[in-house]
């Protein structure tokens, strides 16, 4: 099981981290399998970051072998999406940037790929309008549409399966809004899509 990950895909978020927006193609980076937390577990914040951000996303579930795919079939491969949190230690990945390295580390640290209840694609209804949001402790922190993406699921799909096989059960990330910020310990954290809590766990 693959973690794909793609980064810079709402413009709003880019003009607050400073990021360069995209052009042609989407920014992709990978998480190992150790990253996931599922079933609403705690998230324990590791001891080498001071800043630890929260990335609110919509995840999308590949239902079915998968390579080269055409963009006007994607759809066909994905069933199920919820939404997760793509946690990242914000201070290494300034030091590693600034450096010109790689910024593995502040992404795929055990647990930094939080997902929720999935839910079918056809109890979304249109995939492109989706509301999403996060809450931390009772306050709305972070709410995003996926209509203002840059690149979209099709063309997510599409473009990575030209460099990686997709198989049944690989999970896509697909980018954070506007709004990241930084949680402690004794946060509660849940997510949303539309008003329906898929996702509720706690910081430790």
């Amino acid at each position: 099981m693959k973690i794909i990950a793609v980064g810079m895909n709402y413009a709003a978020h880019n003009r607050e981290m400073s990021n360069p927006q995209p052009d042609a193609e989407p920014v992709i980076f990978l998480k190992p399998d150790s990253a996931l937390l599922t079933g609403g577990r705690p998230f324990f914040i590791p001891d080498f970051t001071q800043e630890l951000h929260y990335e609110t996303e919509i995840v999308l579930r590949i239902c079915r072998l998968g390579k080269h795919i055409d963009e006007r079939f994607a759809h066909r491969y994905y069933d199920a999406l919820t939404v997760g949190i793509d946690f990242t230690a914000r201070d290494l990945q300034k030091k590693y940037r600034a450096a010109g390295l790689p910024w593995d580390l502040s992404k795929g640290f055990d647990g930094s790929a939080v997902v929720g209840k999935f839910i079918s694609v056809e109890e979304v209804g249109d995939v492109q309008n989706i509301d999403f949001h996060l809450d931390i402790d009772g306050i709305t922190v972070q709410k995003g549409n996926t209509s203002d993406m840059l690149f979209g699921f099709d063309k997510i799909i599409s473009f990575v399966s030209r460099y990686f096989t997709l198989k049944t059960g690989d999970l896509i990330y697909t980018g954070t809004p506007a709004g990241v910020g930084t949680v402690k310990i004794g946060n509660n954290l849940k997510g949303f899509v539309g008003d329906r809590k898929l996702l509720d766990f706690n910081i430790k």
